[in-house]
This record gives C-alpha cells, sequence and structure tokens, in this order.
C-alpha cells in the first residue's frame, strides 16, 4: 500500500477516507484550504530499542493513512540517539512489521544517525547564538538545581561560560577528550519555568559506544527532544504526530525549531495513546516479560507486538479496523480488547474456511457400518455462504472421534447433543444413535458405541426430529495435533492499577495446551490458512509445525469467553506457559471470569437454570441472565416452543442485532411469535437465511412468521421434482465447470449449489441441491 502518491490539495470525501475524520484531519483539512501547505508529510518515528506493539500500529495505521487519504508523503524514520539501547534486530523487525501492516514508505527511509553532522552544526550555531552552553554538572547536581514542580530551579554556575569556552569544550566533547558524564551541552532556557522540560533541556551527552550504523565515528549523541524536531524539519514533515505524554515536549520541541532555525517548521500535535484492557504496552514492560521468561520471546502470541499478534495469526486488515475503531482522540481513555476480538472475528468470519477439529476426542465406534469401509463425504467450507465456492472430502469410517464435551450420559433437558439412546447428527454426514457407553474400572467414560442411519446422509430421518449436529474426525485419518489454546494475559483489566507488580496479575491460564484431531484436509493448505474450527474458535498453524507434528494457534475463541460465568471443568493434563510464582488461582465457578460482570443472586440462579436445566451455552446464559427483560421474553418464548437452546440462539444472535438498539419491550414481535418461526425453521419448513428475512419483516409489521411465509411463498422447496430441473439446467449453462470439476476440481460443487440457492431465492432445500447436483455431476 503506497503511501507516496503524485503532490494534490484534494480533501478526501468523509466515505472515502482511511482514517475516520477527527481532530488532526480537520487541522490537515484547514492548513490546504488556506494554503499553508500543498501537501503533507507525516512520518513514523520509533526508537530501534524493542519491538513495535499494537499500540505503534495505531500510531502507523493514523501516519500513513493520512498520507494516502491526502496524497502526501509517509516517512519511516528511526531515532536511534542512543547507542547503548540499539540494535539492527529491532530496525529489521520495525521495517518488517510496517511493510506487514500495509504500508510503504517508498524511498523515504531515514535515521536520525543519518542527520548527525547536520544536528552538530545546529548545536554549534546555538552556542556561538547564545542559546546553549556545556554543562560540567554531574547528573545528581543537575537534577538538584532543576528544582521540583512547586520551587523553581537555579542556573548551573557554568552556565556564564563564554562562547568561546563553550565551542572550545563541545569540539573537545566531540573529538572524545572527556570521559562519559563529563559535561553535557544543555539549552538556556528558563529555570523558573512551570514546564520541567523547560529548565535548561540537555541537548547532547557524552557516550563511548559502538552505534550499530556509524561504528564509532561519534562520542557524543544528542537527546531525543534535540534531535526529534529537528530530524522531522530536515524531512519537512509537516504535521509532527504523537501522543498526549509529548504535551509538555512540545515547547522544547518549538525553542528548538525557532531557535536552530531549520529548512521547515513542522507543527506537533498530539493524540491520545492506546491503553488496551488485559495487556500492557509499556516497552520497558514488555522487555521485562521477554527477558524475565514470562513469554517465550518478542513473537509470543499472547504479547500484544505486532510480532506476536502476526504469529498467533491476527491479519494486518484486523489490525487496521482495530485502529479506525477506537479512533483519534484528544484525552486518554482505555480501550476494553473486546474490541480488537471483534475486529479479529469480523476479518476471520468472512476470510476462514470451515473445518472440523475435536480438541477433547472420545471414540464412538458405529458398530453397523462395514469394518474397513470408508467414504469421502462432501463439506462446503462455508456451509453459511452458500455462495461461496469451496468443498472438500471429509473421509468417514466406522470409528470417529467427537468432543467429549457433546456427550452427557445424563443429559439435562434442551441438551440436544448425543446422549444413551438419542440421535444426532454427525456434521456432514450421517444420523447416529449412542447404544452402549464403555467405561473403565474407575468409572471413567472410555468409549462410545453406536449405530448409525444409513438413510440419513443429506437429508432427514423417517419420521423422526434430529435436533443436534456435532462435529467428529474420521480416527484412521485423523491428523494429530497439539493445539494452543491463548487467551489474556493478564487476569485484570488494568495490570498497573494497585500497589502489586504488574507480573502478579499474569494469568496462569494464558496459554493451555491440548493434543487434539484435525481433519485430513488441513495437511495440503498453505502455512498462513486460517481456518474457524467448527464450534471453537479460530486457529492458524504455528511455524514450530512440520510434516509430521502439527501445531495449531487459536487466534481468537468464537465469542467472548471473559463476559461470562464459567461452569466449564478443566482441562485434563494442560501444560501451562511460564509464569510468576506464586501461581495465581484460576478463577472459581462461583465467580465472574470477567471482573466488570458481577451477578446479582438472582442473575445468577438465572444463569445456572439456563446451563443445568436448559442446555444452555455459558456465554448465552450469561447475556440473557444479565439482562431481565430479555431473560423474561425468552422465558416466555420456551414457553411457547420448548426448543430452548434454538430459541436462545435467535433470541441472543438474530432479534438483538435486529432490534437496532430497542428494548425488547418496545418490538412488536410477540415471544410467541419469535417461537413460532423458530419453529418454521427447525421444521425445515423455511431456511435459517429466509428466517433472518422473516425476523426482520415481524420487527417491521407486527405480523407473525406463518401469515408472513404464506404471504410471500417462502417456503422452502424440497420436492425434488421441483428443483431438478433447475439443476439440470444451471449444469448444462456450465459445461467448463462441469469439466473441471470432473476433472478433479471438487470445490466448484459449491459452485453449482450456490447457483442454484440464487436461482430460488435462497428458498431451496441445501442438501437436496446438494444431493441434486453431485448425482448430476457423476
Amino acid at each position: 500500500m503506497s503511501t507516496n502518491a503524485p503532490t494534490h490539495n484534494k480533501i478526501p470525501d468523509d466515505e472515502a477516507r482511511i482514517v475516520t475524520p477527527n481532530f488532526i484531519t480537520d487541522v490537515i483539512d484547514a492548513d490546504l484550504e488556506s494554503g499553508k501547505h500543498d501537501r503533507i508529510v507525516t512520518r513514523f518515528p520509533p526508537e530501534p530499542n524493542g519491538y513495535l506493539h499494537i499500540g505503534h500500529a495505531k500510531s502507523i495505521c493514523l501516519n500513513a493513512g493520512l498520507a494516502l487519504d491526502y496524497g502526501g508523503q509517509f516517512n519511516l524514520r528511526f531515532d536511534d540517539t542512543n547507542p547503548t539501547t540499539e540494535d539492527i534486530e529491532y530496525v529489521e523487525a520495525i521495517r518488517a512489521d510496517v511493510r506487514w501492516l500495509g504500508f510503504d514508505w517508498g524511498e523515504h527511509l531515514y535515521h536520525a544517525s543519518d542527520f548527525f553532522e547536520e544536528l552538530y552544526q545546529y548545536a554549534e550555531k546555538l552556542i556561538r547564538d547564545g542559546k546553549a552552553y556545556v554543562d560540567s554538572l554531574s547528573e545528581e547536581e543537575i537534577r538538584a538545581y532543576r528544582g521540583t514542580v512547586t520551587e523553581p530551579g537555579r542556573n548551573s554556575p557554568y552556565r556564564k561560560r563564554s562562547v568561546e569556552e563553550n565551542l572550545d569544550l563541545f569540539r573537545r566533547m566531540k573529538a572524545g577528550e572527556f570521559e562519559d558524564g563529563a559535561h553535557v551541552l544543555r539549552a538556556k532556557g528558563d529555570m523558573a519555568s512551570t514546564n520541567m522540560k523547560m529548565r535548561d533541556p540537555l541537548l547532547y551527552r557524552i557516550r563511548h559506544a559502538h552505534h550499530y550504523r556509524t561504528g564509532d565515528a561519534w562520542c557524543i549523541y544528542p537527546m531525543y527532544d534535540y534531535a526529534h524536531p529537528l530530524c522531522d524539519a530536515l524531512e519537512h514533515v509537516t504535521h509532527s504526530l504523537c501522543s498526549l505524554e509529548f504535551e509538555n515536549n512540545r515547547e522544547v520541541y518549538d525553542w528548538a525549531i525557532e531557535h536552530a532555525e531549520p529548512p521547515a517548521r513542522p507543527q506537533q500535535y498530539e493524540f491520545a495513546r492506546l491503553q488496551l484492557d488485559y495487556t500492557v504496552l509499556s516497552k520497558r514492560k514488555l522487555i521485562e516479560l521477554v527477558r524475565g521468561k514470562y513469554v517465550s520471546g518478542w513473537d509470543d502470541p499472547r504479547l500484544p507486538t505486532v510480532a506476536g499478534l502476526r504469529r498467533r495469526g491476527v491479519t494486518p486488515a484486523a489490525i487496521r479496523d482495530f485502529a479506525n475503531r477506537v479512533g483519534v482522540a484528544k484525552a486518554n481513555s482505555r480501550t476494553d480488547i473486546a474490541l480488537l476480538e471483534h475486529s479479529i472475528r469480523d476479518d476471520l468470519n468472512m476470510k476462514a474456511p470451515r473445518v472440523m477439529a475435536v480438541l477433547e476426542p472420545l471414540k464412538l465406534v458405529i458398530t453397523n457400518y462395514p469394518e474397513g469401509q470408508r467414504e469421502l463425504l462432501d463439506a462446503p467450507y462455508y456451509p453459511h455462504d452458500v455462495p461461496k465456492e469451496g468443498s472438500r472430502g471429509v473421509p468417514f469410517s466406522r470409528e470417529v472421534y467427537i468432543e467429549r464435551g457433546d456427550f452427557m450420559e445424563e443429559p439435562p433437558k434442551g441438551f440436544y447433543r448425543l446422549s444413551p439412546g438419542a440421535e444426532v447428527r454427525l456434521r456432514y454426514g450421517y444420523v447416529v444413535r449412542c447404544d452402549e457407553v464403555i467405561k473403565d474400572d474407575q468409572g471413567h467414560i472410555t468409549e462410545l458405541r453406536g449405530s448409525y442411519d444409513p438413510d440419513t446422509l443429506g437429508k432427514a430421518p423417517e419420521g423422526r426430529k434430529v435436533r443436534g449436529a456435532i462435529q467428529w474426525v474420521s480416527v484412521p485419518d485423523a491428523l494429530d495435533a497439539e493445539v494452543r489454546l491463548y487467551d489474556r494475559l493478564f487476569n485484570v483489566a488494568d495490570p498497573d492499577a494497585g500497589e502489586a507488580h504488574f507480573s502478579d496479575h499474569l494469568n496462569p491460564d494464558s496459554l493451555v495446551t491440548v493434543r487434539g484431531f484435525v481433519e485430513p484436509s488441513v495437511a495440503t493448505d498453505a502455512d498462513d490458512t486460517r481456518y474457524q474450527f467448527e464450534r471453537q474458535g479460530y486457529f492458524i498453524r504455528d511455524n514450530d509445525s512440520t510434516a509430521d507434528a502439527l501445531v495449531f494457534n487459536r487466534i481468537v475463541p468464537l465469542r467472548d469467553s471473559w463476559a461470562k460465568q464459567t461452569t466449564e471443568p478443566a482441562k485434563p493434563d494442560p501444560k501451562k506457559a511460564p509464569t510468576p510464582e506464586p501461581q495465581k488461582a484460576a478463577p472459581t465457578p462461583d465467580a465472574p471470569r470477567n471482573p466488570v460482570l458481577e451477578f446479582t443472586p438472582a442473575q445468577k440462579s438465572r444463569f445456572t437454570q439456563y446451563v443445568d436445566k436448559l442446555g444452555l451455552s455459558d456465554n448465552d446464559a450469561a447475556l440473557l441472565a444479565g439482562n431481565e427483560a430479555l431473560a423474561d421474553y425468552f422465558d416466555a418464548a420456551v414457553n411457547h416452543y420448548d426448543d430452548a437452546k434454538s430459541v436462545a440462539n435467535w433470541v441472543v444472535n438474530e432479534l438483538s442485532g435486529a432490534m437496532s438498539g430497542s428494548d425488547v419491550t418496545d418490538i412488536e414481535v410477540s415471544p410467541e411469535q419469535l417461537a413460532g418461526l423458530v419453529r418454521l425453521i427447525n421444521d425445515d419448513v423455511i431456511s435459517n437465511r429466509i428466517g433472518k428475512d422473516v425476523l426482520a419483516e415481524m420487527l417491521a409489521t407486527g405480523s407473525d412468521a406463518d401469515t408472513i411465509v404464506e404471504a410471500k411463498g417462502l417456503r422452502q422447496i424440497s420436492d425434488e421434482g421441483e428443483l431438478e430441473p433447475i439443476v439440470t439446467r444451471l449444469i448444462s449453462d456450465n459445461s467448463d465447470k462441469v469439466d473441471a470439476y470432473r476433472n478433479g476440481k471438487t470445490g466448484l460443487l459449491g459452485f453449482f449449489v450456490g447457483q442454484v440457492m440464487r436461482e430460488t431465492g435462497g428458498q431451496a432445500n441445501p442438501q437436496m441441491v446438494q444431493k441434486l447436483v453431485q448425482q448430476k455431476l457423476g
């Protein structure tokens, strides 16, 4: 993404902007309109003494984004003025991070060290003009002479040195005659200034240290507050953007520009820095975490570093979206990390193919399936986005792994997964029934045995209703994988709050490692492919993976696991990441994982009822229990239709989102009407997608679902005789794709299914369509 477009002074339309309009864009608009600038130049000026984090990424998106919006110039400059802390490793990492985020500085790569000679000449000018002097006080004496916030400072006894003496000493400092700390060059500010930064700020100090770029050519180095504004000026930066902690430095910035008289006069503007919950964005603290071995390195996926986020599997698009959502403000505030996680999910939801994985495996032996037989079941990569192409063959055999959590020996009401005597559909496969539970001597369940209905592939069983569907992996085809379940690094929102050291708040469950199984399709995909493991979250292959040992990182769960009370048992034999001693205990089942979410006794009782008696997920139960009006609505709907999980899904995920901010008590759709809609969907009268359209119509008109479906003819088409001519015609119209499919491009199955669904306005039964398409394609 080049940020160095041709010069222009056109103000972009708000809708076309990369950076959402804010007070800085208002300044730029005014500068362009007045003719103060005919082209803007921005820069990102990192110090190469550590890796970039997401706060830096926000600044990059702002500076580079503005240059793109206005057709300006974006510079990358390394403020490398301290040779004792800087390293070429950090330089290379920063360059890689900026490019990975999607921005390009073109030919405008600079270093403060490029300007060391110019900065030195400006310093001599300040001495000749009587604006600077060589001070020989010790560091402790300088601090004492500076005074306090309530008391003015005192002039150094060396402040009266003549211009000639100051020039002589400064040149001898440059020549290497003095030891570190013997002298410094200071500006002649105001020792009584209320701004402590202006009390004779330091401009140069002696450092006999090897610089990674200039070697030993220099033994005096400019201070940041001196070099930073002058480098901006030498690069002709127009708008110098920095975070609010540099607000007091602006006076020093302006002083240097005014008295050194460089060729340009940039203006500094401050904006609120990013403060993100459940992590730290202090470079000093990040260094402490890395060097203290609390994490595995700068690219540990739990860190907020750009390298860590990249390894975790977060995309540049998600980070850019997050930066834009946070916006540019004048006042500091904390940002909930859930906003970042939302941007990540929003990005991956549209991109990540769905595959099946089992992270807590329990073997199910299908006793009436022929031994040694295997078949490939066609499964779409994007089951909820029919027009999107792509599917894969999933091997099916006599033995499969299912999630241990998808089986309960004594299920509560509303549990629609597998239990003794109950039926469930294996995702994209057959309906199976559990016939027998095998246990070891300690009473632990080791295996399930069951049977399958061979007539249920792609269709409902005759005369029976199966409500649940679970993921699975064929035992002989399953790929063994180490799965790293990453969570928030700290267990409190603000690790710096209070008297405890920030590392005392490290989350002992920030990394839990489990052994699981994934379907074989992932073996042939690119290493950077991001998946949704169905019902588990989003994952990417870690760079620790080998051909024989797969390792996957969880990028983010499907939902915010911290906005719930958890009653889940601990994972078996987890391998936890290094944590400081003593380890903090994990949250108890009776306490919210998120300290902000504090249930009242009544809410806690409701939550427990929803989970234990109705079988709702913890997240759905928490969202309902925490909203009395929504919970009352849900309870009333369940009284009219007892499929609690389906009703909860529509109340939480569809109704709440469609209300456009209204309270549930103000909408025209009654609980009974919503229950009727859910019944139509579960009975396959209408598709899930059509159901969303019907809900929107219900909210707008107050009509019930049956009336709308009948009036608009929305009933799902499941008649083969009605669908077959459509399938035949579309296959005939796309002979090239038919040939490609028959030559091995089986992903085109999704194309044909999508064409039929579009032709029928989404009313065709997708399972029926898929069956007919497969038959026609052969």
